[in-house]
C-alpha cells in the first residue's frame, strides 16, 4: 500500500501544483514511456510547473490503484489544465530505494455517453479480492490473450467466460460474449481489423488484470490497455483504453511506448 500511496501523491501533484513533492518521489533517471513528454525527474517536474501555471486548474480522480510487485498500476480520469475529461491507466515501477523510476500509460477521451448496455468507462465493481490466486489469475488471462485475442486458439473462446456473462466498460461494445462477438462482426463488415501482435506485461493484483499489448486497429500501431475482473476462474467483466501510437517523428522521447 505504500507504493499505492506514493504513485497516487504523484498523480496529484498534476493538480496540486507541488513540486517538492514530484521531485521526492521521483528516482533522478525517471524513465518515461509517455511520448508526449520528455524523460528524466526534471522534464516531469516542468510538466507540473507547467499545469500549475495554467489559467484552468488540472483536476485528478483516481478510480481503482493496483499493485504487483515493484509496479503500481492505476485506472484514473484527469482533465489537464481544462482540455477535457480522459481516462487513463498509469503503470508506476518503483526502484529498490522506493523512487517512482518508470512509467507508461495509456489515455483516452472520457465518453458522456453510456455503452449500448449503460456503463461507463470507469464503473463497475471495485472490490480487490482473491489474493490467493494473482498468480492463478495472471496465467488464465496469459492464456486468453494467446487464444482469444492473438487469435491462436478461437474455439476456446467460451472456455474463458460464465455463459454469456460479461459485463463491458468499452464504450461501443455492450455486454456480454455475444455483444462483443457482434461488435468485432460489425468491424470485419467495416473492413476493420482489431490485431494484437505482442504482448508487454500482464500485471495482477488477486481478481484484477491489467494487459499491455501492442497491434493495431484499423491497420493504424495501436497500443491497449485492457483490465478485466476474474471471477471464479472466469473473465466477468471489462475496462479498456485504446491509443493509437503516435509516429516516431513526434516524439518527445527516445524509450519507445512499452
Amino acid at each position: 500500500m505504500i507504493r499505492i500511496a506514493k504513485a497516487l501523491e504523484l498523480v496529484d501533484t498534476f493538480a496540486t501544483g507541488d513540486t517538492v513533492k514530484a521531485a521526492g518521489l521521483l528516482a533522478e533517471g525517471y524513465v518515461q514511456h509517455n511520448l508526449a513528454y520528455g524523460t528524466g525527474r526534471e522534464a516531469f517536474i516542468s510538466s507540473v510547473e507547467y499545469l500549475a501555471s495554467a489559467p484552468v486548474k488540472t483536476t485528478v480522480r483516481n478510480i481503482r490503484a493496483f499493485e504487483d510487485g515493484d509496479k503500481v498500476f492505476l485506472q484514473t480520469v484527469y482533465n489537464f489544465a481544462g482540455a477535457g475529461e480522459q481516462v487513463a491507466f498509469d503503470i508506476f515501477r518503483f526502484d529498490e530505494d522506493g523512487k517512482i523510476a518508470e512509467h507508461w500509460d495509456n489515455l483516452a477521451a472520457l465518453s458522456d455517453a453510456p455503452n449500448p448496455s449503460g456503463h461507463s468507462q470507469i464503473d463497475g465493481y471495485m472490490a480487490v479480492e482473491d489474493l490467493d490466486k494473482t498468480e492463478e489469475n495472471r496465467e488464465l488471462v496469459r492464456n486468453f490473450l494467446y487464444d482469444v485475442m492473438q487469435g491462436n486458439r478461437p474455439e476456446k473462446t467460451a472456455d474463458y467466460f460464465n455463459g454469456d456473462v460479461y459485463i463491458q466498460h468499452n464504450t461501443g461494445i455492450a455486454d456480454g460474449v455475444s455483444g462483443l462477438g457482434a461488435a468485432l462482426a460489425s468491424m470485419a463488415d467495416q473492413g476493420i481489423s482489431m490485431v494484437y501482435d505482442r504482448v508487454h506485461m500482464v500485471l495482477v493484483q488477486g481478481n484484477f488484470v491489467l494487459a499491455v499489448s501492442e497491434g493495431s486497429f484499423g491497420g493504424v500501431p495501436t497500443s491497449y490497455y485492457d483490465l478485466w475482473r476474474i471471477e471464479n476462474g472466469r473473465i466477468a467483466e471489462h475496462w479498456d483504453v485504446m491509443e493509437t501510437i503516435a509516429d516516431p517523428a513526434t516524439w518527445m522521447n527516445s524509450n519507445g511506448k512499452f
